[in-house]
């Protein structure tokens, strides 16, 4: 499997990067996680005819602004959208005019699948929680090609990102407050995400979702590197066009 990612920054752009999108391509999937900005770069990764399916965390503006731009793609195989239980109700407000182009202006087909929290069997093995967030967000679990990628983002710790984050071969975790920091809105530092990553036996931890106004530069993002691997060695600060194989 491969990842990119295409956007690594929470709230607005910046010369660090974009909002918060990323592509995990497997054997037979597509898998987007998240719609932010970034998500205007998915057709650089996104080369067959392979099944797209994107996972919104929710829907605050940060994670759903690309859906803006749905129109640029030319996708010949249908597009599923995944998300909280308000999914189609957001879709009919934002992806419509006067704020965005609707669903039927694209020359593919988009469907909109609302989701409870629980596991889920089709179109292959996944599972969703909620996290602690000012608004509903949830965190997936998938289990594809003999492998667990978990994505949280937004969240404070939790006992329900712990249960996502339990021996993952990947966790792909937000990290919007500094080192040390902590506040209301939920959100996570890098100390508490290593540690969550050491307690649920991680294999490797990438940070992203990094505040932009709090990390204004890539250096920032290192020594936020450097502080989780002191709790956590196999851990990763993300910037947008990093490619992992897992």
């Amino acid at each position: 499997m491969k990842l990119t990612f295409l956007g690594t920054n929470g709230w607005f752009d910046s010369p660090t990067g974009n909002t918060p999108s990323a592509v995990l391509e497997t054997e037979k999937y597509y898998i987007i996680f998240d719609a932010g900005f970034g998500l205007a770069k998915a057709d650089q990764c996104i080369k067959t005819n392979k099944p797209i399916f994107l996972f919104l965390s929710h829907f605050h503006i940060d994670h759903i602004c690309g859906l803006h731009v749905l129109p640029k793609f030319h996708f010949k195989q249908p597009l599923t959208i995944f998300g909280s239980r308000d999914l189609k109700k957001v879709f009919k407000t934002f992806v419509n005019r006067p704020y965005a182009a609707s669903l039927d202006y694209l020359d593919y087909k988009v469907n909109l699948v609302p989701l409870k929290e629980g596991k889920y069997a089709k179109p292959f093995e996944f599972s969703c929680k909620k996290l602690q967030h000012h608004d509903l967000a949830f965190g997936y679990r998938l289990h594809l090609d003999g492998k667990v990628v978990v994505y949280s983002s937004d969240t404070a710790m939790c006992e329900n990102d712990f249960l996502l984050a339990q021996d993952a071969d990947l966790l792909i975790h937000e990290c919007a407050f500094m080192p040390g920091e902590t506040g209301t809105w939920g959100h996570s530092n890098p100390e508490e995400v290593a540690t969550l990553a050491a307690k649920a036996k991680v294999k490797k931890l990438v940070l992203t979702h990094f505040g932009a106004a709090r990390y204004s530069s890539l250096d920032i993002r290192k020594n936020a590197e450097s502080v989780a691997r002191k709790i956590f060695p196999n851990t990763i600060a993300a910037v947008d066009g990093m490619v992992l194989e897992i």
